[in-house]
């Protein structure tokens, strides 16, 4: 199988990575708009050449689009432009219903499976690929009905390939789930390390540091080209979600101020997320509307 990957960092890397391992993939072309990334993914072994879009999409039997949203639009109707009917093309961003509709009514919109695999780290650029970042996780397909049945199957399959287990949802209901598990926790780590690097006596904070804060702080270090798009694209239900965030924010901490059994109860109910955290849901992964449930609640 002939694949192309657009756009040559950690998710597009990654996937192109263990295709290769698992035979999946025979040959894979490597376009990036960054020439430095593009033979950096060469050099690392994780692309057999470098085209450019136009000169890889029409040899290629399936096309991956790994670059960030606002990107997207404009690459997704250039490839769609360029596809045989049996082309499969799978779009791997974030954000699903802006970029859905603005393909809905190309004449190739059933070569085009949205698709949202939940996996990633901090870090970008191809030496950030990843040999098993997918493994175990879930991927969200979007709209599955909008997808020819020979595409739809063959993305299904790329995605078990990689290890992961797939949700359908609606890209609207995609995009206000990730908005509360994705999106809010990146918002978040961002707005925690601005309050941190506000403090005029912070050396001493990052002296002391551990654990518990570099955790949690974590996505702050995520690329801001990648994600401010997301944040755009998805504003309403990001917002929605900070809402919500800050909501419970200032309970926790009127319960700090006055009253300490209120604060031990916020904790407890808290420490429920163990339980999801932990696996006792491992089923919900086979379930769509369970799923929706969970991430929203």
């Amino acid at each position: 199988m002939k694949l192309a990957v657009i756009g040559l960092g950690l998710i597009g890397g990654s996937m192109a990575i263990d295709l290769r391992k698992a035979g999946f993939a025979t040959e894979i072309m490597g376009v990036d708009i960054n020439p430095d990334n593009a033979q950096e993914a060469y050099r690392l072994g994780i692309i057999d050449r470098i085209e450019t879009l136009e000169s890889a999409v029409p040899m290629a039997d399936m096309v991956l689009i790994a670059i960030p949203v606002d990107k997207v639009l404009d690459s997704l109707i250039r490839v769609l432009d360029l596809v045989s009917d049996q082309t499969t093309v799978i779009d791997v961003g974030s954000t699903k219903k802006v970029i859905g509709s603005a393909v809905d009514n190309h004449p190739k919109r059933r070569n085009y499976i949205s698709a949202h695999p939940m996996s990633g780290t901090e870090n970008s650029g191809p030496s950030a690929a990843l040999e098993g970042l997918f493994e175990g996780k879930i991927n969200i397909i979007c709209d599955q009905e909008k997808c020819g049945p020979q595409h739809l199957a063959f993305a299904e399959k790329m995605f078990q390939v990689l290890g992961m287990d797939i949700a359908y949802m609606t890209a609207d209901d995609q995009d206000h789930s990730t908005a509360f598990i994705s999106h809010l926790p990146h918002a978040a780590a961002f707005a925690l390390a601005n309050a941190v690097l506000d403090k005029e006596d912070r050396t001493i904070i990052f002296d002391l540091a551990s654990g518990g804060f570099n955790s949690t702080v974590r996505l702050a270090k995520s690329s801001p080209e990648m994600w401010g798009p997301i944040f755009q694209q998805n504003r309403e239900y990001v917002v929605e979600s900070l809402e919500v965030y800050i909501k419970h924010l200032k309970a926790f901490k009127k319960s700090i101020e006055s009253d300490p059994q209120q604060m031990m109860a916020l904790m407890k109910n808290a420490n429920r997320i163990r339980g999801i955290l932990d696996g006792e849901n491992d089923s919900l992964v086979k379930n769509e509307k369970t799923i929706v449930k969970l991430y929203t609640k």
